[in-house]
C-alpha cells in the first residue's frame, strides 16, 4: 500500500471538513478506506498534523545508544564475554540475538561459547575410505541378497 501524498490528505479532509458528506462518502470519492479517512481526522485532531508517520512505526529497540556504549566498554574491558554475560553485565532484558544483532551492527566480537576443555574424542573413520562396492569380500555382508545371486563363492 502506497503512502498518500499531503496534497490528497487535505483535500479528503477539506471534504469532510465541510459537513456536507460523510466518511463513507469521502472515502468512495477519493478511492480511500474508510479507516484511512477516520485516521486522518484523529491524527489531525491530536497532533494537528497530517504529513505521514513513518519514522514512528514498528517496534522500539530494546538496546538504546547509552546501552550500547555500556556494552563497548565491557567488551573493550574484557573481550571473552559470552552474550548471556554481556546482558547480565549491561542489565539488559532483551534476548541474545538481540544483542548479536547489536553487537554485528556495532562491528564488534564477542566468545561465541562458554570455556570448555577441547575434546578428546579421536576420528571415528579412516581419513581415505575408497570408494565403496568392490569386488573384495569384506565389502559384501554373508547371507546378504546380492551375494546369494551371484552363485557359489570361488576358492
Amino acid at each position: 500500500m502506497r503512502t498518500l501524498s499531503v496534497d490528497l490528505r487535505e483535500r479528503i479532509l477539506a471534504a469532510y471538513g465541510q459537513g456536507s458528506a460523510t466518511q463513507v462518502e469521502v472515502a468512495e470519492r477519493f478511492r480511500v478506506s474508510v479507516g484511512m479517512v477516520k485516521k486522518l481526522v484523529q491524527q489531525r485532531r491530536h497532533t494537528g498534523d497530517i504529513r505521514p508517520r513513518h519514522h514512528r512505526s514498528g517496534r522500539k529497540p530494546k538496546i538504546l545508544p547509552s546501552h550500547q556504549a555500556r556494552l563497548q566498554e565491557l567488551l573493550a574491558g574484557k573481550p571473552d564475554l559470552t552474550l548471556a554475560e554481556l546482558r547480565t553485565a549491561a542489565g539488559l532484558k532483551c534476548t541474545l540475538p538481540a544483542i548479536h544483532y547489536v553487537l554485528r551492527k556495532l562491528d564488534l566480537t564477542y566468545k561465541k561459547r562458554r570455556s570448555a576443555p577441547v575434546s578428546r574424542t579421536g576420528r571415528t573413520s579412516p581419513a581415505n575410505g575408497g570408494r565403496g562396492g568392490g569386488n573384495s569380500p569384506a565389502s559384501t555382508r554373508r547371507g546378504s541378497s546380492s551375494s546369494m545371486n551371484r552363485g557359489p563363492k570361488p576358492t
